[in-house]
């Protein structure tokens, strides 16, 4: 089923939507984050800047799961199927900003590809971190299609086959940026 056509000031209140969701989220997970241990930062040195390593924080849930945002009524409303929604009750993890909100065990690989996630919140704030995303998913059709999800899994998929072989996910993002892939 396609996606309804929304008018640019329903965009806008939908990429503003998503922006305070995500801040009231990270502000809310923070207060019970934990920073990498040695370990993880050790493995994910290669591909992250240190600073990126030492901001990140990771909260692991038990028995509850991050819930799907409350304004996802309105966006039935506008003619969203619920099922075409990113459905976060389904995700391994969810990245706010700088907060990693795991449901299941942090493997190096989920790790790495929150991580990305978080350097794209870097380059791009949250402002249009949250833009980028809202019209990724307008434009794709998708959860799938968005293109900062897109550049996450391509090089997520790169770590799992080499995670041995360095490279900059800072630029690797950086690229898609000047590119305008996102």
């Amino acid at each position: 089923m396609p996606l309804p056509k929304l008018s640019d000031a329903q965009i806008a209140w939908v990429v503003q939507q998503v922006a305070a969701y995500i801040e009231r989220q990270r502000l809310s997970f923070l207060r019970g984050a934990a920073p990498l241990s040695q370990n993880q930062k050790a493995v994910m040195a290669s591909f992250f800047p240190v600073s990126t390593l030492n901001s990140a924080r990771i909260v692991m849930l038990r028995g509850i799961r991050v819930g799907n945002p409350p304004f996802y009524e309105e966006l039935v409303q506008m003619g969203f199927d619920r099922g075409s929604l990113p459905d976060f009750d389904r995700m391994a993890a969810v990245t706010f900003v700088d907060t990693i909100v795991s449901h299941v065990v942090l493997t190096d690989r989920l790790l790495f590809h929150e991580l990305v996630h978080v350097v794209q919140y870097e380059k791009l704030g949250l402002g249009e971190f949250s833009a980028r995303y809202v019209s990724g998913f307008l434009s794709g059709g998708s959860y799938e299609a968005i293109p900062l999800e897109m550049n996450a899994y391509e090089l997520e998929a790169r770590f799992a086959v080499a995670p041995v072989d360095p490279c900059s996910v800072e630029a690797e993002v950086q690229a898609w940026i000047d590119a305008e892939r996102y």
